[in-house]
């Protein structure tokens, strides 16, 4: 079996606010500490986990120099730089290269439910972003809009060399992911999925090395992936069995609010205030989801008492 350079778990950090809405700095620290004690391999900011599109841009230049100032090197990080503007791209992935990230992360370019770019402007945008010289990261996600065959996934592999990292997200990410390994090869540098780890033992069936789950119970997937990658599937079928109601819970009913609810009843943040329109996670969800929790005892119900 090919031996993938990027692999593991990769949580993306929640973003915590205040119970005025003002980011928390203090806070965003100990979220950090809080994922890096969990034993991840990297993690991510800015992403859509992080609630990228409630920061505005200058508290994204400043989470980025936070975020990277604190991390120092522990572990590697990315940096999310979506934007439908490639200069505007282009201008974050060479700020976040210069603060010391490992990775950067992109969607493909769209604005809204209309404006996408075409397969030749999407190719375009990561071939400019390349040129920087900081590894990236395809995030092929639902939530764009944009179709990403396998074949301009593939293209953009073998043509681009910064491109090396790919974080599938849309329908059937299995196949997916073993049709891109498949016309790809070695290019593909690291295979990984997200949503939380819902699909995950298929995923990591399909040829998946690493995946990009929320800062909820990254200490619990973690132990599955590294359990397929030794070859002992049912270690990780019995891994996976745990912690799935816990992820389908999240997936489905709580979205990026779970993380920061645990944070809170774990003592890593004082808050999981949600700006404006999202709306607060309902007492019932969350008193769901903690229950889920306790059973599993993942250290971040620990991590701040």
């Amino acid at each position: 079996m090919t031996q993938r350079p990027y692999h593991g778990i990769w949580p993306v950090a929640p973003t915590p606010f205040t119970e005025n809405g003002a980011i928390d700095d203090d806070g965003m620290r100990r979220v950090l500490d809080c994922v890096i004690d969990q034993g991840c391999d990297g993690l991510c900011i800015l992403a859509n986990f992080s609630e990228q599109f409630l920061i505005s841009d200058a508290e994204r230049d400043h989470l980025m120099e936070l975020c990277l100032t604190h991390v120092d090197g522990r572990v590697p990080v990315i940096v999310t730089i979506s934007h439908f503007a490639t200069d505007i791209v282009v201008a974050r992935a060479r700020r976040a290269k210069e603060l010391g990230a490992a990775i950067v992360m992109m969607m493909a370019p769209y604005h809204g439910a209309l404006l996408k770019g075409t397969a030749q402007q999407t190719f375009d945008q990561f071939r400019i972003v390349g040129d920087v010289g900081i590894p990236i990261m395809i995030q092929d996600a639902p939530l764009s809009g944009v179709d990403l065959p396998v074949p301009l996934l593939a293209r953009m592999a073998t043509e681009i060399e910064m491109v090396k990292l790919f974080k599938i997200e849309s329908t059937g990410v299995a196949n997916k992911i073993r049709a891109l390994i498949d016309a790809a090869g070695d290019a593909i540098e690291g295979p990984f999925d997200g949503e939380e780890g819902i699909t995950l033992l298929a995923d990591l069936d399909g040829g998946a090395t690493g995946s990009m789950t929320s800062a909820m119970i990254p200490d619990l997937i973690r132990p599955v992936i590294t359990a397929h990658a030794a070859g002992d599937r049912n270690a990780a079928v019995a891994g996976y069995t745990r912690v799935l109601p816990a992820i389908n819970h999240e997936n489905r009913q709580c979205g990026f609010r779970a993380a920061k609810a645990a944070m809170v009843e774990g003592g890593v943040i004082k808050s999981d205030f949600c700006r404006h329109p999202i709306d607060p996670l309902p007492d019932a969800t969350r008193n769901e989801l903690l229950g889920l929790l306790r059973d599993l005892d993942p250290i971040v119900l620990n991590w701040g008492k």
